[in-house]
């Protein structure tokens, strides 16, 4: 997510807090760099100009001047400004209207309008234990009707029934009177999408919205559009008055002309991010943790959230029963592997770990990516229970077996195994610790010092997290939640698989061994 336009704020921002002291030449010269950079990203070039304006008045300021460390300072500055652009602070779906509360999509062809439709549905119905009734009014792309039923039964949201030959307000309005009559709590509208900014279509869409009266009207907009989406996000809320903004493929936007424009531009609150091409790939959009994503300061907090969502309590308790045991076996093993799988893969954790932009390089040619989780998985699946349970029974004839079962060679399952007993070695002194979730390892291998805390523990540093940055990063709240301390850059030491080429962290394959 933004890799471009964070490689270079990062490598600006980076050479100024080298600097003892700063001049106001020094100012001067990071703004055009700065500048440069957004202008690349494809941003607004009205913001881009207010930004630089704002940042120069701060930078130049007595706070930079009286700073102990100027150049951390500027990059809180730049920090700041970069929340305040992209809108402060989150502003989620509102739902606090009389049921059913109806939600109008709007958007060009081809913006995932449909896709994110599904998404909005999974999300209030699992999150906020809404019941929702999706309702489509395209009636005029083949087969864009049956598309959303399909995704209904996908995510097990209900779809209004098909009937030929009605028009889109007859359909919103129908929408409406089942929702009525079957007790849901919120309706989306997911209308026809525009192939350009076609007059006919935005009169429809206009009266559509007439007849449903939606307490939401959100544009869903392509984020590899750049500034180009600020024009449609305009041409959009003229006609039908826009309440929010889903930027969808924010996953494949590296640079964040449309992220950063939109907000400014409009005025409009972007209130979702598709992160994904799955049902569940939907996030709320928080500036601060944009911000902080963008300056390549991780996201611990989204992190916390994902682990919090995804951790069975009680498959911690087993996990946790097991390691004081010092029994950590190759099903364990596989657990987490999975868990990793559920929260977002490698690369979906590694975006939100600080420090990961400046080892990316390592990390590519060492080959980290979720097919090494998935490989992992298919060599322990391949195994029979017995084996899982006592590793030390796989010797040659075994492990050939397994090779053949998997697709693997022996020297990744030798690779596997060896990073079990590390693993499991790391369990067992672990042990007499307090309770860690199912996690602990695998946290422990990515840096996180102690181990991911307990379901119980996540929750509650969700609610005292401060939206703030990381800890030991400039700017950031002077702590971090407990177990978190002693970040990257001890990653991601002791994963299974682990190719060749990286730095000598402790735990990777031909790195540096602890003393």
């Amino acid at each position: 997510m933004f890799e471009a336009l964070s490689d270079k704020l990062s490598g600006i921002l980076d050479r100024l807090t080298r600097r003892g002291a700063l001049t106001a030449a020094d100012v001067d010269a990071a703004a055009r760099e700065v500048r440069r950079a957004l202008l690349e990203a494809d941003v607004a070039l009205d913001v881009v100009r207010d930004f630089i304006v704002k940042l120069k008045e701060r930078a130049v300021g007595v706070e930079v001047i009286k700073s102990v460390t100027p150049g951390q300072m500027i990059v809180k500055i730049v920090h700041d400004q970069l929340v305040e652009t992209l809108g402060a602070t989150a502003d989620p779906i509102d739902l606090n209207a009389a049921a059913p509360v109806p939600i109008m999509l709007v958007g060009l062809q081809g913006s995932g309008k449909t896709t994110t439709a599904a998404k909005i549905a999974k999300r209030l119905t699992d999150l906020a234990k809404r019941k929702v009734l999706m309702a489509s009014l395209d009636t005029r792309r083949p087969a864009a009707m049956e598309q959303l039923a399909v995704l209904g039964q996908q995510v097990q949201v209900d779809t209004l029934p098909i009937v030929a030959g009605q028009t889109p307000v007859q359909i919103a309005k129908r929408a409406l009177e089942a929702g009525r009559l079957g007790g849901y709590d919120v309706v989306l509208l997911d209308t026809a999408g525009r192939i350009t900014l076609d007059e006919a279509m935005m009169t429809e869409a206009a009266e559509v919205r007439s007849a449903a009266n939606p307490h939401e009207v959100l544009l869903v907009a392509d984020a590899l559009t750049g500034q180009d989406a600020v024009n449609l996000a305009q041409s959009f809320d003229e006609r039908v008055g826009l309440t929010g903004i889903v930027l969808t493929r924010i996953d494949g936007d590296g640079r964040g002309g449309a992220a950063l424009s939109m907000r400014a531009v409009t005025g409009k609150p972007i209130k979702l991010m598709g992160t994904g091409e799955k049902v569940d790939a939907l996030e709320d959009f928080h500036p601060a943790r944009i911000a902080d994503r963008i300056l390549g300061m991780g996201d611990i907090v989204t992190l916390v959230e994902k682990a919090a969502a995804t951790i069975d309590a009680e498959k911690a308790r087993r996990t946790a029963e097991r390691m004081r045991r010092g029994a950590f076996d190759l099903n364990d093993m596989r657990e987490q592997l999975e868990q990793m799988q559920k929260m977002g893969g490698m690369s979906g954790l590694m975006g939100l770990l600080p420090g990961i932009g400046k080892i990316k390089n390592q990390l590519a040619n060492a080959n980290v990516d979720d097919r090494l989780l998935k490989r992992q998985v298919a060599i322990i699946g391949s195994m029979t229970p017995q084996e899982r349970r006592n590793p030390d029974l796989l010797k040659a004839s075994r492990k050939k077996r397994i090779a053949s079962g998997s697709g693997a060679k022996v020297e990744e399952i030798n690779r596997l195994l060896k990073m079990h007993r590390t693993m499991a070695d790391m369990m067992k002194a672990m042990g007499g610790g307090k309770k860690r979730g199912p996690l602990a390892g695998l946290a422990n291998a990515l840096g996180l010092g102690g181990g991911m805390p307990s379901p119980e523990e996540m929750a509650k540093l969700a609610e005292k997290m401060p939206g703030g940055l990381p800890g030991g990063l400039p700017g950031a709240p002077p702590r971090l939640p407990p177990g978190m301390a002693g970040l990257p850059p001890t990653l991601p030491g002791g994963l299974p698989g682990l190719g060749k080429g990286l730095p000598p962290f402790p735990g990777f394959p031909g790195g540096s061994k602890k003393k």
